[in-house]
């Protein structure tokens, strides 16, 4: 199984945010907007057998970490160079020093059920659109994004995601994971 943990927007932000990126370019592949998430750690393919000690290892990561603030704001792309995008996202304000440690316990938690894990650092972002080929002018997309600022929301849950690929991309949510509300941490 492909999987990802990841943090769900909720749906008046997601909503608003489609609403402020306007005209789609063509030369992108859009990701659709039910499908946008802030992903804490990527697994790849995982053996059906290894599921059920990640959720419990995930569902562990998940209550060491207090319920926190998020919000939508601003866009960028990488490379850096939007003359030259290869991927435009979104941006995020709030806790992100929380939504980080998330990120290290997620991936923690990966290794230690046996997953090898791509060695890159997190940078935290929601992905809206890839280039079809090569590289893509998205300059008007990332100033049209530069003043957006969404509603914070409080974080209080993750999901274990599988992703299936093919002509149409599907996600299913393997395991929705609560947070600690405050004072609940151990």
């Amino acid at each position: 199984m492909r999987l990802f943990a990841a943090v769900m927007p909720p749906t008046a932000e997601v909503v608003a945010l489609d609403d402020a990126i306007g005209d789609r370019d063509p030369e992108l592949r859009w990701v659709p907007s039910h499908q946008w998430h802030v992903t804490l750690v990527f697994c790849g393919e995982v053996a059906e057998t290894s599921v059920a000690d990640l959720v419990e290892r995930l569902r562990r990561a998940a209550a060491r970490t207090a319920v926190f603030p998020l919000r939508l704001t601003g866009g960028g792309t990488f490379p850096t160079q939007p003359a030259r995008a290869r991927t435009l996202w979104a941006g995020l304000d709030g806790d992100v020093a929380t939504l980080s440690r998330l990120a290290e316990r997620c991936a923690a938690a990966a290794r230690r059920s046996g997953i090898t894990l791509e060695d890159r650092a997190f940078r935290p972002h929601l992905t809206l659109a890839r280039a079809r080929r090569g590289s893509v002018d998205v300059r008007e997309h990332v100033a049209r994004l530069s003043s957006y600022e969404g509603k914070p929301w409080r974080v209080a849950t993750m999901r274990l995601v599988h992703s299936t690929l093919g002509n149409v991309v599907r996600h299913e949510t393997v395991a929705e994971l609560p947070l600690a509300e405050t004072g609940d941490i151990t």
